[in-house]
Order: structure tokens, then sequence, then C-alpha cells
């Protein structure tokens, strides 16, 4: 007869194998079934795109100097994709708790791609604090923390503040097609200022100038053909920091001066010679102030050098005049060349001389003497 304890570990045992039938059950259940029922089920695991995000860079990662300073957070996503088209949601989170706004790129074709993602920030006080990227699309992923720091008012130059005043102020000049860009920097006391121009994202400008308070500096912008954009002029040194953005519009019109000229014969003659022709130019001008030099081309054989004078405003014309003594029947050909331009048409005159009447002569007077009878 068995004792109460090994009934109890009969009983025990006896459980732990109904147990372990149970699950073995459980586990070829769907199995069995699907033997059972003739048919075979096969879970097909779809590919995801694998996803990383590198620990976040601050520049500069440990600041101490003049404050508000902006800080440019930098971190690399890489994404190995599967699918013909990815997007990738991600957003900023940030050490005091603050998370940014989730942002998307999308992109084509498979296989690794890899993107740099940026984020910038203004400390106006002492900090010190991480930010790391969160993946939120096609997979769920957080990089490591980048840390950084902030110390405002360090150093031997406490007094120091270098910034732009109102920032980029830009105007347009329609008729010479530019642009001028003018900033002003001021400084608390006389400082060596490096800066760059900023023209639609790129740079297009660096110098350094001596500031002593307050300094304006400037960029023209000269393009062949119509252009706008926004401009923004930013410190680089003894501290970082930007003016604000300034939007502009260049139309570019065609104001070179133009000048033209044409001629005009006088009518056909026929009469008696010597006769007096006269040929009348015209000279027209655009946008011209000051004096043209022109010169009558008569009969193939260029002339002095003469001016007519313009007042520049708006289109005129002046007319000259050319005269020709004819002495025989015949052609003349003028045309008018503009100095460093066109030359005219050839205009032609002609005249037909009448022959010189005959001069009937005076009769002599004769004397009849008479003889006495």
């Amino acid at each position: 007869m068995k004792s109460g304890l090994a009934r109890k570990l009969a009983a025990a045992g006896a459980s732990a194998a109904m147990l372990a039938t149970m699950a073995v059950g459980m586990l070829a259940t769907p199995a069995a079934a699907a033997s059972g029922s003739g048919q075979t089920v096969a879970a097909v695991a779809k590919p995801k795109p694998a996803v990383w995000a590198g620990t976040p860079k601050a520049s500069p990662s440990k600041y101490e100097g003049e404050c508000p300073v902006k800080v440019t957070f930098s971190s690399k996503i890489k994404v190995k994709a599967v699918k013909t088209e990815t997007t990738v949601a991600y957003r900023w989170l940030r050490g005091d708790g603050s998370k940014g706004k989730v942002q998307t790129i999308t992109f084509r074709g498979k296989g690794v791609k890899s993107f740099t993602v940026k984020e910038k920030a203004t400390f106006k006080g002492d900090v010190k604090g991480w930010q790391a990227i969160q993946l939120l699309a096609p997979r769920a992923a957080t990089s490591a923390k980048g840390r950084f720091s902030v110390s405002c008012g360090a150093g031997e130059d406490d007094h120091e503040v270098v910034r732009p005043g109102v920032g980029a102020q830009v105007w347009v000049d329609e008729g010479n097609c530019e642009a001028a860009l003018i900033g002003r920097i001021t400084t608390s006391d006389s400082r060596w200022v490096r800066y760059q121009w900023v023209v639609n994202g790129r740079v297009v400008d660096r110098d350094a100038v001596h500031v002593n308070g307050s300094r304006k500096v400037y960029h023209v912008i000269k393009p062949r053909d119509d252009f706008r954009g926004w401009a923004e002029l930013e410190i680089l040194s003894p501290v970082e920091t930007s003016s604000n953005r300034a939007y502009f519009k260049i139309w570019c019109k065609d104001t070179s001066p133009k000048v033209s000229a044409s001629v005009s014969a006088p009518t056909d003659y026929a009469g008696t010679c010597p006769a007096a022709r006269t040929f009348t130019g015209t000279i027209s001008a655009s946008y011209v102030r000051g004096a043209v030099k022109y010169r009558w081309i008569r009969d193939g054989v260029a002339g002095d050098w003469q001016s007519v004078y313009f007042g520049g405003h708006g289109p005129q014309s002046q007319s000259v005049t050319d005269t020709w003594t004819a002495s025989a029947s015949g052609d003349a050909k003028r045309a008018i060349e503009i100095y460093g331009g066109p030359t005219s048409g050839v205009a032609v005159g002609k005249v037909f001389c009448n022959p010189a009447p005959t001069p009937t002569p005076t009769p002599t007077p004769t004397t009849t003497a008479t003889l006495p009878a």
C-alpha cells in the first residue's frame, strides 16, 4: 500500500504528464487539423526594410562664449529598402522632454539608402542636454543620445556682442538689372568680424571687416535675366548668428542705348544746271543722353565725323542735311554711318540737266550811202 507522500508524488506526476500531453496537443493541433482536412497552411513572412539612425552630433558640441548661440544637430539615417518606394518618418527627441514635429522623406529604389537630417536650435543661457532621432516608419527605432553643452559668458571676452542689426535690406534697380544687398553689423566695441552673404541658400560672398559699433556691408547681384529669391547675412565669428531674410525680385529690361539713321533723297530734278539738291537724314535714339557721332557717306566716300545731341528722355530724333550741287546730269548717293553703330540704307537723287539755249545773234545795222544824181 502506497503512503500518502507516494500518492501525492504519483498524482503530481500524472498531472505534469497530462499538462505536457495537452501542450503537445495544442502545438500539434493546427498541423494535424490541416493534415486532416487535406490543406496545407504556410505562413509567408513579408520582408521589412531595415532602418538605423546614427547618434546625433552637435556643432558646436561644447560651446563657451557669448549667447545667444545657434547649435546645429545632425544625424545620418540609413535604410535598406525592399520596395520600389519607401517613406521614412522621423522626429527629433530632446533632453528637455519636447519632441519635434514628424517629418517624412520618400525615395525610390531598392537597396541601402542614406541621408542626413539636421535641426538648429538657439540657446540664450547655460544648458546641458541631448538630442536623439526617433524613427517611426517603416520601422520603429531610436538612436543613441547625442550630448552637448552651452556655457554663456565664459572667457575673457564677456563684453563682446556681435549681431546683425535689422538685417539685410534689399532693393532693385530695374534699369541696371541688378540688386544691391545692404546689411548692417553692430558690435559692442571695436572688433574684426567675419561674415558671408547667402542668396537662395548658396554662399555668394565672404569677407571680414573691422567694426567699431556699427558698419554697413554690401553685395551686388547682377543676373543676366530676371531673378528672384532671398538674401541673408550670416556672421561667422567671433560668434555665429544671422540676419532676417530679405526677399527681392529683379526685372531685367533692355535699356541699352539704341541709335539708327535713315536718309531721304530729294525729288528727281529736270531743268537747267547747276542745281542744288538736298538730302535729309534722320538720326533716332532711345535712352541716350549726350552726343552721337555720325558721318555722311557720299557716293561711297566717307566724310568727316559730326555730332548731334540728345537729352536722354525716351525715344528722340534729330534731322541733318547734306546739299549736293549738280552741274551735269547724273545720280548722287548718300548714306549715314553711326559711330560704333549701324549704317543707314542708301538714298539716290537724280538730276537731268537741259541743254542751255543757243543765243540769237544780234543783227549788225548797215548804212546805205546815197549818191547825188
